[in-house]
């Protein structure tokens, strides 16, 4: 059975390998391509490069990627900070597959995580019949990045607690590990960097010390403000979810344009002409929201409708994802319904009708 989501390395194996057999740049110790490569890779190329296409991976800022490049060229941690859905880990996941040739040395941030996953644990049966041997021991995927000079990738720091993410210092300032049970220290190889995420919304939950924000160069990934610009993003990867998950039907182009308009008000607390203002809800509508109510409502449209993306599949979605826990997004997803949906034509009024039925109470 195939897997349901390969890792960027092996889904854009082709682009990878046709940007590396034409890459004449200078690389950075360890690198798989040059930075300027890797800018392609992630950004996209108008042209194709040994007859191969090369997709964009991140529709936004080129300088914000020039400065992500360049962070992890130097021997500077990159932190990607951002509201949810804004692709922080999306990003980590391609520069790492375009650097190292692999993202799957991934610590996940919760509070569960103790300094085992980020320096290493045992393999207890064997400690206990040999001893503390180096074959009893579990490296972290940051020790393998460190012992194999590639990258790895922290999510969510800010959901570990203070004395775990201090943990990280001592990495990301000597560059080494010590196994005092082994009586060794592991220094890292040429090519070795951190990429962290964390949420701006959890800011305050764990906040990171001031000695750990010193390794980072701090880059803020944006919540997408053009309107094109996030339809093109939204489109593209439905479009590649449909492809990768095998289910669904393309959507049509105006309930996308809908979906994101209604996204774009709500999130600004104004309709486009800045003429009427609504209610911002407290749920995160982030782009990735927007792209899983889009394929959620090709689903439902394939599988339990008429084959055809409608208003009514696409209102049963963006309830569910508009309206969460909070009795307030509620009555702003009903507020706006009433002040500006109705007032609309076309698709907007089927929209204000479907869901006026979800909204009842």
């Amino acid at each position: 059975m195939p897997d349901i989501r390969l890792p960027a390395e092996a889904k854009y194996k082709n682009e990878l390998d046709a940007l590396a057999a034409h890459d004449d740049k200078p690389r950075p110790p360890g690198w798989a391509l040059s930075p300027r490569a890797v800018e392609t890779y992630i950004l996209g190329s108008p042209k194709p490069v040994g007859g191969v296409a090369i997709t964009p991976k991140y529709v936004g800022d080129k300088g914000l990627i020039q400065v992500c490049i360049a962070t992890l060229a130097s021997d500077r941690a990159l932190m990607l900070v951002g509201e949810p859905g804004t692709a922080k880990s999306w990003l980590s996941e391609h520069l790492s597959a375009a650097i190292s040739g692999t993202s799957a040395l991934v610590v996940q941030g919760t509070a569960g995580t103790s300094e085992d996953h980020i320096k290493y644990s045992w393999n207890y049966a064997l400690l206990l019949a040999q001893g503390p041997t180096p074959e009893a021991l579990v490296p972290s995927p940051i020790l393998r990045a460190m012992r194999t000079g590639k990258f790895a990738r922290f999510e969510e720091v800010t959901r570990t607690s203070p004395e775990i993410q201090d943990s990280l210092i001592s990495i990301l300032s000597e560059k080494q590990v010590s196994v005092p049970e082994l009586g060794e220290i592991t220094s890292a190889q040429r090519g070795f960097n951190l990429i962290a995420t964390a949420n701006t919304r959890d800011r305050g939950v764990n906040e990171m010390s001031a000695a750990l924000k010193r390794r980072f160069n701090f880059v803020t990934v944006p919540v997408v403000e053009d309107l094109e610009q996030e339809i093109q993003i939204v489109t593209k990867r439905e479009a590649e979810l449909r492809t990768d998950y095998q289910v669904g039907v393309p959507p049509p182009e105006e309930l996308s344009r809908v979906l994101l308009t209604l996204f774009h008000e709500l999130r600004k607390g104004v309709t486009k002409d800045g003429k009427t203002k609504v209610r911002t809800p407290g749920a995160v509508l982030s782009t990735a929201e927007a792209i899983s109510v889009l394929f959620n409502s090709s689903i439902l449209a394939q599988q339990f409708g008429s084959g055809t993306v409608t208003s009514h599949e696409l209102a049963a979605s963006l309830v569910g994802a508009v309206v969460k826990e909070q009795e307030d997004d509620v009555k702003a997803l009903r507020e706006y319904m009433e002040t500006v949906a109705k007032g609309r034509t076309g698709p907007w009024k089927d929209l204000y009708s479907a869901s006026k039925k979800l909204l009842r109470g």
